[in-house]
């Protein structure tokens, strides 16, 4: 079973960086769909990135395209967010489905980190 720890998480302020990571433990993780969520508070579950066990296919939310990039190494996914903004608090998730694929919907992802705080200052 895969096991999926997020990190990096912090306080930054409006317009920072801030890259997160997900180290992964157990299953074939390398060939893997790494998922990237955020949930704010009252807010639901929302995709944020993805990106293919090869590197070569990666997916963005419309809130984050252009800002965020994302990127993996062996056991290891990142997301690198540029130009960050209030509406980008939240704690982030990475996430990734039992089958190995993509999962934009939270409901499909059936493995979870335990999330980081991401929080940005005005």
């Amino acid at each position: 079973q895969v096991q999926l720890v997020e990190s990096g998480g912090g306080m930054v302020q409006v317009g920072g960086s801030l890259t997160l990571s997900c180290a992964a433990t157990g299953g074939t993780f390398t060939n893997y769909y790494i998922n990237w969520f955020r949930q704010a508070p009252g807010k639901e579950r929302e995709f944020v990135s993805g990106i293919s066990w090869t590197g070569r296919i990666t997916d963005f939310g419309d809130s984050v395209k252009g800002r965020f990039t994302v990127s993996r190494d062996i056991g290891m996914a990142y997301l690198q967010m540029n130009s960050l903004k209030p509406e980008d608090t939240a704690i982030y998730f990475c996430a990734a489905s039992r089958g190995g694929g993509r999962c934009i919907v939270a409901n499909e992802c059936h493995y979870w980190g335990q999330g980081t705080q991401v929080t940005i200052s005005s």
